[in-house]
């Protein structure tokens, strides 16, 4: 069996390869799934059961993604062997994707765990690859504890199976906690040779795909709703507004390099854990337009506001979080440290305006861009 050699964290050119690539498109299935659901929760007034399920799932598909991708950043040997464990793992990802309904409606995890679990397996040899391949007690060690950290977590989930349903009201986040207390405790005292350049790439490209899979979902919704309604003067601004704040979130999240910022495990973990949030609102986005979409011609039992709101209040997320993450470490002085977050104020006001609060929203979010770009030249 040929060496896994860590690859090198100031190797040039450093770029995401296609089987990467593959690799987060396969998760465009989930991402969709879990935004469709949370539509019709949204769309039939169930808020809370929306919010809680879209949460839960979208975790378990981010934080697949993420298992992946770190790993992948340090030891991607794009060797035969590689290439079919990740296949193996793609094919978890289909499984996962499979069971994000009944995860989402029932709370029934099982097709989701039975995703993890062909995941988790390829995943582990990986890490035990790895480890064999070592020639440093310090890095073996990493290697190890993380192979035995997605052992330990994954029976846990095995062991949720089991349990009353009651039950997973508390038992789901504490697993989640141990998920992600595990790159933490395993890189404790080594780091793995994860790439700056390569990880912001790569979360810069799974962004561009959940943004894109927003953009798709809400012109389907516009679609469907002119094949059944013909309502074209209701639609027109929604699909503009949507159009702005998706083309604002995406000027922002690329508008600055962050691989500068991210120089420790310490700055690079509240990073990467952080894009939950980030991700999460960018899909969420998506679904709020069709819910929005949905109200307007009469199909989502909801009001004006509470369908803006599904718009309004992911956009704001999603800006907020990014200044948070990396624009602010790029800003001078207040007036542009308080560019995104008054902005994501504003947004949320947008909400109380109805039916023509997605359409402000969208003017806010262009005018951001002009703002900010602005600013940078002044």
């Amino acid at each position: 069996m040929p060496r896994m050699i860590a690859r090198s964290r100031h190797e040039d050119h450093r770029a995401s390869t296609p089987l990467e690539l593959f690799f987060d498109l396969c998760f465009v299935v989930a991402v969709a799934q879990a935004g469709a659901r949370l539509v019709h929760a949204l769309a039939e007034g169930h808020v809370g059961a929306g919010l809680a399920g879209y949460a839960v799932v979208f975790f378990a598909i981010w934080w697949a993604w993420m298992n992946f991708t770190w790993f992948a950043s340090a030891y991607d040997t794009d060797d035969p062997l590689y290439r079919v464990v990740t296949l193996v793992q793609i094919t978890g990802v289909l499984v996962l994707a499979a069971g994000v309904p009944r995860a989402f409606d029932d709370g029934d995890f099982t097709i989701a765990v039975i995703g993890y679990i062909v995941m988790r397996l390829a995943l582990t040899s990986q890490w035990l690859r790895a480890a064999a391949s070592s020639r440093d007690a310090a890095e073996r060690r990493v290697c190890l504890r993380y192979a035995a950290g997605l052992v330990v977590c994954q029976l846990g989930w095995i062991a949720m199976l089991f349990v009353p349903e009651s039950s997973h009201v508390w038992l789901f986040p504490l697993l989640a906690l141990a998920e992600l207390s595990v790159p933490l405790l395993a890189e404790r005292d080594h780091t793995t040779s994860w790439h700056p350049r390569h990880i912001a790439e790569r979360y810069g490209l799974f962004t561009l795909i959940v943004l894109g899979e927003t953009v798709s979902a809400a012109t389907i919704a516009v679609q469907e709703a002119l094949d059944e309604h013909d309502e074209l003067g209701d639609l027109l601004p929604l699909a503009a507004g949507g159009l702005l704040i998706v083309f604002a979130a995406w000027w922002i999240y690329f508008a600055v390099p962050i691989h500068d910022h991210l120089r420790s495990n310490r700055q690079a973990f509240a990073w990467g854990y952080g894009h939950y949030v980030v991700l999460a609102s960018a899909a969420a986005i998506g679904a709020g337009l069709e819910v929005a979409i949905e109200q307007a011609v009469g199909k989502a039992h909801v009001s004006a506001v509470a369908a803006a709101a599904a718009v309004t209040v992911p956009a704001a997320l999603f800006l907020l979080t990014v200044w948070l993450l990396h624009a602010r470490h790029f800003k001078r002085g207040p007036v542009q440290q308080l560019t995104l977050p008054v902005s994501a104020g504003l947004i949320l006001l947008c909400t109380f305006a109805g039916r023509v609060g997605v359409p402000l929203a969208g003017v806010v979010a262009g005018l951001t861009v002009a703002v900010a770009l602005a600013l940078s030249r002044a």
